[in-house]
């Protein structure tokens, strides 16, 4: 089966759980934060990175997009694929350099379909592709020997009565998918966080050669009583019999960036339903980037879809659907809430200066997101630090 465990597809799926509009906000966030707006009319803005000259980019996924924010707020794009089921995501920049990610996925799970790229746009505005993925994914399935899925006490009779329609199997392995969607950039490497793989890469910015740094552990969450319920009532529609085991769900990794102690920092989805079924999965991982070692640093986050490092090492989390850009303190992990603000999915730091992406996703008026291009209903607002 096909796994296609995309951050597309998880967003879509999880909007049906989400409230709409500023009722996902919650009423926490300190008071003396006052959010400023910097640009608005973007369509799912899902990443962030400063440039030069005080200006941001912003890229729109669902439309394919990438856009320069100038300081003024004036937005231009820079670069658009105009093919059909593409998205361009993470961005990061080195000095006069802008690096970001396309990539389509394998559709009705044929791995050939993959196609995924790092791309660069040069101070001369050409483009040009600095790695591919899917052939290395294809290659190597870095998450393929794990497992996922239910646990080993469950029984045949018991996995036969799973629903075929489930988003995922019983039980499975890492398959063959790759969606390239976050980045960071450091001299002459790039980490990228693909989605599909459940990993991190490293990919050298002068062969364009991509090797494996770490694969995401999976996810495991004990399923709950009622979870036999139909998802009109709050359940997941899965069987009785499976309540009380434990479903290792797949880590999807959302952004990475690199901490002033050197560590890689990545936000991770838990690769289930982003609802009250299972409740705040979602994690920071921290990862060595010298031996690729692994271990969660901040967890039971509601849809953790970015983050940013401030220069004392303190770390601004955006929690999607919590509606809150969270902070963790460098030195400890201690949480606080730091911004109340609709639907951030992305955060980035200037000096003194947190900005954000807000309002990313288009309001759900259905059990299905609405039919056709999504509205521009996404912004970017900046909040200071100190």
């Amino acid at each position: 089966m096909n796994k296609r465990i995309t951050i597309i597809g998880l967003v879509a799926a999880a909007m049906a759980f989400a409230p709409a509009g500023p009722a996902a906000a919650s009423d926490k966030g300190r008071d003396d934060v006052k959010p400023q707006e910097v640009a608005s009319g973007l369509v799912t803005p899902l990443h962030l990175a400063v440039g030069t000259a005080k200006s941001l980019y912003v890229s729109q996924d669902f439309a394919g997009k990438l856009s320069r924010v100038s300081r003024g707020g004036d937005i231009e794009d820079v670069y658009t694929n105009p093919g059909q089921g593409w998205d361009v995501a993470g961005v990061d920049t080195r000095g006069a350099t802008t690096f970001f990610l396309e990539s389509k996925g394998a559709g009705l799970g044929k791995p050939d379909q993959l196609e995924g790229y790092l791309k660069a746009i040069g101070p001369n505005g050409k483009v040009r592709e600095v790695a591919g993925f899917a052939d290395y994914e294809r290659e190597n399935n870095p998450d393929g020997d794990q497992q996922y899925g239910l646990d080993d006490n469950v029984g045949d009779a018991c996995l036969q009565q799973w629903p075929k329609d489930f988003p995922a199997p019983a039980r499975y392995t890492g398959t063959v998918d790759s969606h390239p969607y976050a980045l960071a950039v450091q001299g002459n490497t790039a980490y990228v966080a693909d989605a599909g793989m459940n990993a991190i890469l490293e990919v050298d910015l002068r062969s364009g050669d991509v090797s494996t740094l770490a694969v995401l552990p999976p996810r495991p969450a004990v399923v709950p009583e009622g979870a036999d319920k139909p998802e009109s009532e709050g359940g997941l529609g899965v069987p009785a019999c499976v309540v009380g085991h434990e479903y290792a769900f797949e880590p999807v990794p959302t952004d990475v960036e690199i901490g002033q102690d050197g560590w890689l920092y990545v936000t991770s989805l838990p690769g289930g339903p982003e609802s009250a079924a299972l409740g705040a999965r979602g994690a920071v991982f921290r990862i060595n980037p010298w031996n690729g070692r692994v271990k969660v640093w901040a967890d039971e986050i509601l849809s953790p879809t970015g983050l940013a490092i401030a220069n004392n090492g303190d770390v601004y989390v955006a929690s999607l659907f919590g509606g809150q850009i969270l902070k963790f303190v460098g030195r400890d992990g201690d949480r606080s809430d730091f911004l109340t603000v609709n639907q951030p999915a992305d955060v980035e730091i200037r000096g003194n200066t947190l900005y954000a992406t807000t309002d990313v996703l288009p309001p759900m008026t259905g059990p299905e997101p609405p039919a056709g291009p999504p509205p521009a209903t996404g912004k970017v607002i900046r909040a200071d630090l100190r």
